[in-house]
């Protein structure tokens, strides 16, 4: 994500103006004044994906509102979802009034009139409305009207729009064309969960949401060794063979999947020095493998070396790096957002 407003570059009484200015090319033109304060402490991040814009904002005390007069003025037509991260929102639109806590999510509309109250942080996707194949009559319902993003599938989007920000500058001009399609299909799945209209999802949306959906449930499982395919299934309700077919789609096999996932994240911690202290058999079992033997095993024969040599190398004490055939290092796919491949 590219930073495009820091205060700290502005003098006091200019921070404000700069950011409306820069929030009117970067979002879209609105009109903002201080609240209970003087000066403006704000910073504004931003990823482009194509038609799809994923912002991170922080900012302090103060009132926006967007009128009919800006709106004719210029007007991106675009639905915003907004992940409040912490602090206090409070949004009004389309006669919807709510007071927004911290781990909640809200929808809001370029093309119609909103005043919001903001002190905190929050992570914004835009798009436009001619993108979501759900009807706009049906998602103006939901303007202003918080639903969780701590769970469930609103937990999936929070966590999405959060490694993003954490890990936008990893992603190359490719993975964000597949990203933007992620990105869609998560709000498209998230919104027509909350109106109950997931028969209007596309197939396909559906198919990469699910994917997503299993993805992230994996790898917060990763570490129980009683994980299998058949209580994966059962967690989302789908078939075994279900679920086979949509990791195949990916090229992949779910054990394969959630084999890799385990050895990464022990490659992850082997090569920590903040864990050299702990037993390999330690970090092994953390991450699904209870019996040292077999872990030992699998990671000779997925990496021509041992745990223990590997270790050595990645903290400094051999001539090597890495394993041999392939290198396992923290940017692995694991901690980013799920399916960064598409």
């Amino acid at each position: 994500m590219e930073k495009v407003y820091d205060s700290a570059d502005f003098g006091a009484r200019d921070a404000l103006d700069a950011w409306a200015a820069i929030t009117a090319d970067a979002v879209m033109p609105t009109g903002f004044e201080l609240v209970g304060t003087d000066t403006f402490d704000g910073c504004l991040k931003v990823a482009s994906l194509g038609a799809v814009q994923i912002s991170a904002m922080s900012y302090h005390s103060f009132r926006c509102l967007r009128t009919p007069k800006l709106i004719r003025k210029a007007d991106p037509e675009c639905f915003q979802v907004a992940f409040m991260r912490s602090g206090r929102h409070v949004l009004e639109q389309d006669r919807n009034r709510t007071a927004l806590r911290s781990g909640e999510i809200a929808i809001f509309d370029s093309s119609r009139p909103f005043e919001t109250w903001a002190d905190g942080e929050s992570l914004l996707i835009q798009f436009p409305h001619a993108v979501l194949p759900l009807p706009a009559s049906r998602v103006r319902w939901m303007l202003a009207r918080p639903f969780p993003g701590a769970k469930g599938i609103g937990g999936l989007l929070a966590d999405f729009l959060t490694r993003m920000e954490e890990d936008g500058a990893d992603y190359t001009p490719q993975d964000s064309i597949r990203l933007a399609t992620v990105s869609l299909d998560l709000v498209t799945t998230v919104i027509a969960h909350y109106l109950e209209r997931d028969s209007d999802v596309p197939v396909d949306s559906r198919q990469r949401a699910l994917y997503l959906r299993v993805t992230s449930y994996i790898l917060r499982h990763l570490g129980d060794p009683a994980l299998t395919v058949d209580a994966i299934a059962a967690a989302h309700h789908i078939s075994v063979r279900s679920l086979h077919r949509l990791f195949q789609q990916h090229g992949t096999s779910v054990r394969a999947w959630i084999r890799a996932q385990r050895m990464e994240h022990c490659c992850r911690d082997l090569a920590d020095p903040m864990r050299r202290h702990q037993p390999i058999a330690a970090i092994a079992a953390r991450w699904g493998f209870p019996r040292p033997p077999d872990f030992t095993r699998a990671f000779r024969a997925r990496y021509d070396i041992t745990p223990s040599e590997y270790r050595d190398r990645a903290c400094g004490h051999g001539t090597d790096s890495g394993p041999q055939h392939e290198r396992p290092v923290p940017e692995a796919s694991a901690s980013r957002a799920p399916d960064r491949r598409g």
